[in-house]
């Protein structure tokens, strides 16, 4: 349902002002997607996630007509200029599409676990730049992965930027937050993973070499930030290994890091050729 909108007063854009600020204070089970690929996943019934209106520049109308047809009918589509977005966003949005998505039922560590698919798990630990948790979860919908596990330290997959650098992937790939890390490694141990943690230590295999030796067909890739990088206790219960470089360099950021990693393995579990 298209709704012109001529006034930036208007109250029912009121979800949408001041976006910056609403993302460090919170939505009550809401979130932002922003972007044209993002709010397509959203509209498109890929996601466990509702959609509760849209907030799109009057120029790209057209390019979305076929998500906005996909609307249940009482959801509004608000078509605003650009000089009316940007006053109530709070910044220039040259992107011109903005969505309010419903936090869906949060799911559990067993919810993900005891899927019968559930083969490739990816585990975060103390990641709280959101660009990497965007752009690990790209990684995670790209390479297969079945699930997100995460510790409440890491940024949440559903915050503007996270979504948006994931580009739907954090829409896409389930997810669940435990309160420390060691929950989430008990709970794969429990269901027979083997957990292998990312480390820039040499005295770790390299990980193809790792691969090859193991018989498991239910792996979870563990991933740390680029600091401190993991837990002595996560590190202590699972294996190690590292992804070989050249000329001594011992370090990737761990969104680029998770990519080679996650394709690595998906290609061990006949994910990908």
């Amino acid at each position: 349902m298209l709704v012109h909108v001529k006034d930036e007063h208007d109250p029912r854009l009121d979800l949408y002002r001041q976006v910056r600020e609403r993302d460090l204070v919170g939505r009550r089970h809401r979130f932002v997607a922003e972007g044209t690929f993002v709010v397509e996943h959203l509209c498109g019934g890929r996601t466990r996630f509702a959609i509760e209106s849209l907030l799109l520049e009057e120029r790209r109308v057209d390019s979305l007509r076929r998500a906005c047809a996909t609307l249940p009918v009482d959801v509004p589509v608000y078509v605003v200029s650009q000089t009316i977005m940007d006053r109530v966003v709070g910044f220039h949005i040259h992107r011109g599409v903005l969505g309010i998505g419903i936090e869906a039922q949060r799911l559990s560590i067993d919810d993900l676990l005891t899927r019968p698919n559930a083969k490739l798990v990816v585990c975060i630990e103390g990641v709280t730049n959101h660009d990497n948790v965007g752009g690990i979860f790209r990684n995670a919908a790209a390479f297969g992965a079945d699930c997100v596990l995460m510790d409440h330290l890491t940024c949440h997959p559903l915050y503007r930027k996270a979504i948006r650098v994931s580009v739907g992937g954090s829409l896409l790939v389930p997810f669940a937050i435990s309160e420390t890390s060691l929950q989430y490694v008990e709970s794969l141990e429990g269901y027979g993973f083997r957990c292998i943690a990312l480390t820039p230590q040499k005295g770790a295999p390299v990980l193809e070499e790792l691969l090859r030796g193991l018989q498991s067909e239910r792996i979870a890739l563990v991933l740390g930030s680029e600091e401190p990088g993991l837990s002595s206790t996560v590190l202590s219960r699972c294996e190690q290994a590292h992804i070989e470089m050249a000329f001594g360099f011992d370090s990737l950021n761990v969104s680029v890091a998770s990519g080679i990693a996650l394709h690595t393995v998906a290609r061990h579990l006949g994910r990908i050729s």
